[in-house]
């Protein structure tokens, strides 16, 4: 069959060409461990943080030890001014601090209000809004606590005592990555954020590098001078190396670093194929459009390269300006991303994603139709029967 010899005949160039081998075989299992071993520790624990105490009572005594039991906070000084505090943050030598403001035990028995203030490094964002939350939880908790006892000691009933401090209880429930957890968060998404980019980068190479190797009248001459017959042949090899990288992933990946436990690898690898299909033929369609190797891939790595930034996984895509929410649409990997937190991370019945999987279908078929027209076109002006 003439496409299965064109497929043959692509592997042979992926295992034999050194920039389709690196990128498709070397790099991916690289990247994947360096991306796991990055935050193999899960979550932030243990940031530095600084005391500034200027109550020196009980309270500030008991709040610093509360605030030392969580889990994100690691007191490692004592400080006894602003600039010190502020000198120390700046050298990072802690990611903030707490201030324990004069008299504060005696205000608070006395019923006056009472300013904690909690210092963080603002340009560490993660850090910053974990200390934040662990803090004020155990200041807000404890300030609770301090009140309910005074109330107590007076000799009101402890229920109704409660009832005054808390009149309103939060119960809060953190659903679908209720630890917190950027291990199980990211590193999934930064692994198909690099398939994506890696599939598209070899794809823009695949027919400039004939005309490099000088083969492009041998693929002719073998295809019978079909452009369908080469873009299945071609597709199909890539897919199959796509297939691959897959197995890497959920057999090897996932398993060791205890990744992804709760996804059904079936979705997975139908949501990740129509990614893969995707990618390959808008590779195509810019290998066939734009013959100059250099052009091709600078072309590749502009549309590539912000992919994560737009998909939505760290920031909401509705929050983007329209313009923006508009471009983050025409890259594949929006759509995937879509699907695969549904199926991931909801862990949402498979139809769920049928839509993500539609907008992937037609990504592929559009490219896919756009590559086979202008490569016909090709095909006319350049093949010289043999």
């Amino acid at each position: 069959m003439i496409i299965m010899h064109i497929v043959t005949r692509e592997w042979r160039r992926i295992l034999t060409i050194p920039v389709f081998y690196w990128l498709l075989l070397v790099m991916p299992p690289v990247l994947f461990f360096l991306y796991a071993f990055i935050y193999e520790k899960e979550k932030v624990k243990d940031l530095p943080v600084a005391i500034w105490d200027e109550s020196h009572s009980s309270v500030s005594r008991q709040l610093t030890f509360l605030l030392e039991q969580m889990e994100s906070i690691h007191i490692i000084r004592q400080v006894k001014s602003q600039p010190e505090l502020e000198n120390l943050i700046l050298k990072g030598e802690v990611m903030g601090a707490v201030h324990f403001p004069v008299k504060m035990e005696e205000h608070i028995m006395s019923g006056q209000p009472v300013n904690i203030t909690l210092y963080t490094n603002a340009s560490s964002l993660v850090p910053a809004k974990l200390l934040f939350r662990n803090a004020s939880e155990v200041i807000i908790t404890g300030g609770a606590g301090i009140t309910l006892q005074k109330l107590v000691q007076t000799g009101m009933n402890r229920g109704k005592a409660m009832a005054l401090v808390q009149p309103v209880r939060l119960t809060t429930l953190p659903l679908y990555n209720p630890g917190y957890n950027y291990f199980q968060y990211l590193v999934p998404g930064l692994i198909t954020v690099a398939l994506q980019m890696i599939i598209i980068m070899v794809g823009v190479l695949i027919f400039s590098y004939e005309a490099k190797t000088g083969s492009k009248q041998e693929l002719y001459a073998l295809s019978g001078g079909s452009a369908i017959r080469i873009l299945t042949g071609k597709m199909l090899a890539h897919l199959v190396v796509a297939w691959i990288n897959f197995i890497l992933v959920t057999g090897i990946i996932f398993p060791v670093f205890g990744i992804g436990q709760s996804m059904h690898v079936f979705h997975f690898f139908i949501l990740y194929t129509l990614l893969a299909m995707a990618c390959i033929s808008i590779g195509m369609m810019i290998s066939v459009l734009i013959s100059d190797t250099m052009l091709a891939t600078d072309i590749a790595l502009f549309y590539t390269a912000p992919a994560f930034v737009f998909s939505g996984y760290t920031f909401p895509r509705w929050a983007m300006p329209w313009y923006d929410q508009y471009y983050a649409q025409l890259m594949p990997y929006s759509s995937f991303l879509d699907g695969f937190v549904k199926l991931y991370q909801m862990q949402l019945p498979f139809r769920y994603a049928f839509h993500e999987m539609g907008v992937l279908l037609l990504f592929s078929a559009l490219t896919f139709l756009i590559a086979l027209f202008l490569l016909k076109a090709k095909i006319r002006k350049e093949y010289i029967e043999i």
